[in-house]
């Protein structure tokens, strides 16, 4: 295209260097500003006007400005060579410093190139199309929004009615094209797709536009965005009405360079449009844009009184405010100099087009310009306007309501500036207004038509290993295939819990014209050549499936793991009764025990207790006694036996933990399996087995099994056979299955077979075309299925009962830990504690008596005779009381604090009571 218009642009400046005349000289009051507009449609007409109005508008304000800007005005004729010809001769004949147009995207291409060679700005309010970069051209400026602003506000809508394909409808122009590639990067952001794009060329038939809504009609997409002109969007409209596609369930979104003009559409294309949404750039209401409307509309009539009555469009606002920001910045650039043009002094490739003088600053001035215009507020600065606010319309009737507004800080809302609103694809159906769609509809279209013209959705069934899971066959009387299984009945359930009707059939996998070799990976593949609408069964989710399909949720379980044989441990380990508690914990025990041991033993030595003497061996055995069982009756003080309560609560919770502990080792250590790591497996050299044809084979590769120690077998007896003999008598060491295949087998092989997993997946469940509206309906449906009661009578139906419970090593369970210090903490230093603070006590008390004793003064001869006299008749007494009987020695007793002790058969020696504490 760039190529195209250097050479066209060549052609014209050679042929205008022959003809141009000597370059008209402007009044020193006069400041020349060209225009471009295609006087011949309606558009062209509206813009003329405004123009106009425009600039008296701006000098009956400012009658002093001087030079005053002198309009130049152009017809294009719909065509870019003419409007690019135009251009030159507004350039050589009459030097003008500032070109506004021309009306499309194509001819500013043009006329932007002439531009920039004569450094004079070219100022476009209706060129659109994001191709028209301004980095490019940068003398370009757009006085109106690119296409690719608006792209945002239309999938944000997308997004809120939850629609996941769109089609685009766009003529075949650069207007048409520009925007394409913002739009579906917009659409991939919300997870839409595009799975076909219409395009309509300017000169197309109304048999061609028909013949290709009728093509749209055989898709199952039902979403439509329209990116047009006016003129061809109206023969769209018209015609799709003819062919049904203006009925319920059909979805039509306008793009704002249609719905801007909107007002100005014809009552019956008004009419074929009802139920059409659009969105549109929002014009803030004052009273000068009512006033300027009112003279607007009587000027327009007065100018063209043969053209049907028409409404004022945005497109007329921003070229009336274009006018004012051009002619406010001559004024602000104080031009004085006569000269605006350098001519080159020797004409190269026989042209005479010169530059611009005032060119450059008048360009930065009008950048820097900003106002609140008709339009709104009107800032260039970036060389385009800023995308402010767009509006959500609904055509109804002849006319239109709106139901909601999107900006780029809050996203779609009912109201503007209401505080809160939707934040951007949020998703929120009910914060926009009610909207009546096409076939006078209130309920909104779910985007898509299942069964097109009747006709019925192919569902792929895929014979699997286990019957338990799907099986199929022919109808004896019908042909038509049946099939049956867990898959099968999950799938139905889900079918009739979908909001709508989905006629299908089954398609046995194999019975059409395939290249597949039978594997699952090829069953899969035939929902990727569209081959089958949906494919189902047992199929598991894997990443490299999805790069060509799209699954729903899974139903089933996930993971893939290994069946090995399973022995015996639990009488292997001889030492078993130490496992559970960890050595941290017995070392800590003993350490406290025999700390426990020294404690009581020195309570009761300081506290004179007559059991502590004798020989070392007879001492030892006294205080384990002592700190085991605490017997009353062998510890006097009241701390020893404070310390002993906390030591045998201590012991008592240890003791109840190791037992429950060790119960829970021996009740779980039932079997072991043969091999427990996948590494191990492979580097023993062992054959293994999986089914032939599924993803596991691909995972043992991956893994770097050696292809030769891989055997794949078809049938549940080949590989329960391969297992049973073991891969050193030809048969095989482990068998890799999914999940919910090694459950069944172990639901039919519980003893001497274990599970042992090693690898995540997905589950199972259903393929479906790459972005197909119909996975997020089936999945919510799968998702109602699986959390309800449903499911579990489906595999009592398919499985039985047996497959969740009856077997107890359909996977080993982790062994338990051992226990540790860290859950006794608090235990340990209650005993601590107690016991050391015991003991600080008792030695206290100790040296307190012992320099109680030394205070006393040494008795005189007398008190010692009479006291060895004393302790004669205490002698004589006690041999007395040799002979009591044991009443007399009960009713005695109070007299006689110390007796023998019943165990030792040895006499205590009487203490004070403060030794006994």
């Amino acid at each position: 295209m760039e190529r195209a218009c250097q050479i066209t642009l060549l052609l014209l400046l050679i042929i205008h260097s022959g003809v141009a005349q000597n370059a008209t000289t402007s009044g020193t009051d006069e400041f020349p500003v060209g225009v471009i507009l295609d006087l011949e449609s309606l558009g062209g007409k509206m813009a003329r006007t405004s123009i106009l109005m425009a600039l008296e508008d701006f000098y009956t304000v400012h009658r002093n400005y001087s030079p005053k800007v002198v309009l130049h005005i152009r017809d294009s004729k719909s065509n870019s060579v003419e409007a690019a010809s135009a251009a030159l001769d507004l350039l050589e004949n009459y030097n003008v410093q500032v070109i506004i147009g021309p009306q499309t995207s194509s001819q500013a291409a043009f006329v932007s190139d002439l531009g920039n060679k004569s450094q004079v700005p070219i100022i476009s309010f209706t060129a659109t199309s994001p191709s028209l970069y301004s980095g490019s051209l940068p003398y370009f400026v757009r006085a109106t929004l690119s296409d690719s602003t608006q792209v945002n506000s239309i999938a944000s809508l997308i997004k809120a009615y939850g629609w996941r394909q769109v089609v685009p409808i766009y003529e075949e122009t650069d207007y048409g094209r520009g925007v394409i590639p913002y739009f579906i990067d917009a659409l991939q952001e919300i997870d839409a797709r595009v799975p076909y794009r219409s395009v309509i060329p300017l000169s197309a038939s109304n048999e061609q536009i028909t013949q290709e809504l009728y093509k749209l009609m055989t898709m199952q997409t039902r979403v439509f965005v329209v990116h047009m002109s006016p003129d061809l969007a109206s023969v769209l409209f018209t015609k799709a009405k003819e062919v049904g596609m203006m009925k319920k369930g059909f979805v039509w979104i306008t793009t704002d360079g249609l719905t801007n003009v909107i007002d100005s559409t014809n009552p019956s294309v008004m009419e074929a449009m009802n139920g059409v949404l659009g969105v549109k750039f929002y014009t803030p209401k004052s009273a000068e844009l009512d006033s300027f409307t009112i003279r607007w509309n009587r000027r327009l009539q007065i100018d063209n009184p043969n053209d049907p009555s028409v409404k004022l469009s945005i497109f007329e606002l921003w070229s009336y405010d274009t006018v004012w920001a051009v002619a406010q910045a001559v004024e602000n650039l104080g031009i004085k100099n006569k000269t605006s043009f350098q001519k080159p002094a020797v004409a190269r490739n026989m042209t005479s087009l010169g530059t611009s003088v005032y060119g450059p600053d008048l360009l930065k001035t009008i950048l820097q310009y900003k106002f609140r215009g008709l339009s709104g507020h009107f800032d260039l600065s970036g060389r385009q306007l800023q995308a402010s606010t767009f509006q959500i319309i609904n055509v109804v009737g002849k006319g239109w309501k709106e139901i909601g507004f999107w900006t780029a800080e809050n996203g779609i809302s009912r109201r503007l500036y209401q505080g809160e609103s939707m934040t951007e694809h949020s998703g929120l159906v009910p914060e926009l207004n009610p909207v009546i769609w096409p076939g006078k509809s209130t309920e909104v279209p779910k985007g898509w038509e299942a069964a097109v013209n009747g006709k019925k959705l192919r569902v792929g069934v895929h014979v699997s290993v286990y019957p338990q899971f799907m099986t199929s066959g022919k109808d004896p009387i019908t042909g038509a295939t049946k099939a049956e299984g867990l898959s099968i009945d999950v799938f139905e359930e889900a079918v009739k819990r979908l909001p709508y009707a989905v006629p299908y059939e089954y398609v046995a996998f194999g019975t059409t014209n395939d290249t597949s070799t039978g594997g699952y990976d090829d069953f899969v593949y035939q929902v990727y050549l569209k081959k089958y609408d949906i494919a189902i069964g047992d199929i598991t989710i894997s990443e490299n499936r999805m790069s060509y399909v799209d699954f729903t949720l899974p139903y089933t379980e996930s993971g893939v793991a290994m069946v090995v044989p399973a022995k015996s441990s639990r009488t292997n380990n001889t030492w078993i009764f130490v496992e559970p508690l960890s050595r941290d914990l017995w070392l800590g025990s003993i350490i406290l025990f025999f700390y426990t041991w020294v404690v009581l033993w020195l309570l009761e030595f300081l506290g004179n207790n007559t059991n502590i003497p004798g020989e070392v061996p007879r001492k030892l055995g006294i205080m384990t006694f002592f700190s085991l069982f605490g017997d009353k009756d062998r510890v006097e003080r009241l701390l020893s036996r404070i310390v002993l309560i906390v030591w045998v609560f201590f012991f008592l919770v240890l003791s109840a933990s190791y037992t429950a502990n060790l119960a829970t080792m021996l009740t779980i250590r039932q079997l072991n399996p043969t091999i427990t790591d996948i590494h191990e497996l492979r580097k023993s050299g062992d054959y293994v087995g999986c089914i032939h044809g599924s993803y596991v084979e691909r995972i043992l590769e991956q893994l770097n099994f050696d292809r030769s120690k891989i055997k794949t077998y078809n049938t549940y007896d080949g590989f329960y056979s391969a297992l049973s003999k073991g891969s050193k008598n030809g048969g095989i060491a482990a068998f890799i299955h999914e999940v919910p295949y090694i459950r069944l087998f172990l639901a039919r092989n519980c003893k001497g077979y274990t599970m042992v997993p090693f690898y995540k997946a997905a589950g199972f469940g259903y393929a479906f075309p790459k972005g197909s509206p119909q996975v997020g309906d089936i999945s919510k449906a799968i998702l109602s299925v699986i959390g309800g009661d449903t499911i579990n009578q489906i595999e009592k139906k398919w499985i039985g009962i047996g497959y969740q419970n009856n077997c107890n090593n359909a996977g080993r369970a982790p062994d338990p830990e051992k226990l540790t210090p860290d859950g006794f903490t608090g235990l340990f230093i209650l005993s601590g504690v107690v016991s050391t603070s015991a003991l600080l006590i008792a030695v206290v008390i100790y040296f307190y008596e012992k320099k109680k004793s030394a205070t006393k003064t040494q008795p005189d001869q007398k008190g010692d005779q009479a006291e060895g006299n004393e302790r004669g008749n205490e002698a004589g007494e006690e041999t007395q009381n040799v002979g009591l009987q044991p009443s007399d020695h009960r009713r005695n007793a109070s007299a006689v604090p110390w007796v023998f002790r019943r165990s030792f058969g040895t006499r205590v020696a009487p203490v004070s009571s403060s030794s006994r504490f």
